[in-house]
């Protein structure tokens, strides 16, 4: 079997019908168990006390917010390389939910980083680049807005995607480019020695689990739905035209 065959819009309502619900159940699932687990199971850390418990809510969303903009970047790709008009939607799906993540993430750092750094904000490398991901997200849904044609919004977008990809990576990597900046290193890494304490790793990995299964299953719902909205506007014009 061809993964281009779920590039078909019909192939793709019918497998994201049957994989829908069970995506939903374990993301709530992972979501409520990682969460409780987080928030009330695990003690207040020595330095940083019970603020330390929003890495529950800020390192899952942070790391959704530039991985989906890293998603929305491979489908553009194939919209330009392949024309599959599901590819363009599902990265038109995935904006609205990626700015979402990005805010989240932005709030609850800047909750964190009062009582940790004396402010609310800091022109940190890290901090910055993500501060212009999240406007590129807002450009990118814009422009979705702005033109009426779907193809050409849909390779203007694309171009704007790839364009801000550099920013998705520099958010991601600001902390190893830079030495300076008040951004503590990554909370999980290939290192076991930079991680957080086993007692605060393990729920966080949960809570990471709910939030990558809420992603999908948003995307496959917006993606449904984009698709039954292009096929609705599709009919529409026929019926003016006739």
């Amino acid at each position: 079997m061809s993964l281009w065959e779920y590039a078909n819009p019909t192939r793709f309502m019918q497998t994201s019908g049957k994989v829908l619900p069970v995506v939903s159940v374990l993301s709530l699932a992972c979501l409520l168990i990682g969460l409780v687990w987080g928030f009330f199971f695990t003690p207040d850390d020595y330095r940083q006390g019970s603020t330390v418990k929003i890495i529950y809510l800020h390192v899952p969303s942070a790391l959704m917010a530039i991985n989906a903009w890293l998603m929305m970047l491979v489908t553009s790709l194939i919209w330009l390389v392949r024309r599959h008009h599901v590819s363009a939607l599902a990265a038109k799906a995935a904006a609205p939910i990626g700015i979402t993540m990005t805010l989240i993430a932005l709030i609850t750092g800047a909750i964190w980083g009062q009582p940790m750094w004396g402010t609310y904000w800091a022109w940190d490398p890290r901090l910055t680049s993500f501060l212009i991901l999240f406007l590129f997200y807002l450009g990118y849904m814009a422009l979705w807005a702005a033109i009426e044609n779907p193809d050409t919004a849909a390779d203007l977008t694309s171009v704007l995607c790839l364009v801000g990809s550099v920013f998705a990576l520099l958010s991601r990597y600001a902390v190893n480019f830079w030495n300076q900046g008040l951004h503590q290193g990554a909370s999980l890494s290939l290192d076991k020695e930079e991680n957080v304490a086993d007692v605060f790793y393990l729920p966080l990995l949960v809570c990471i689990a709910g939030f990558v299964l809420l992603f999908v299953a948003l995307v496959l719902l917006r993606t449904s739905t984009e698709i039954r909205s292009r096929r609705t506007n599709a009919l529409i014009s026929r019926e003016r035209l006739s």
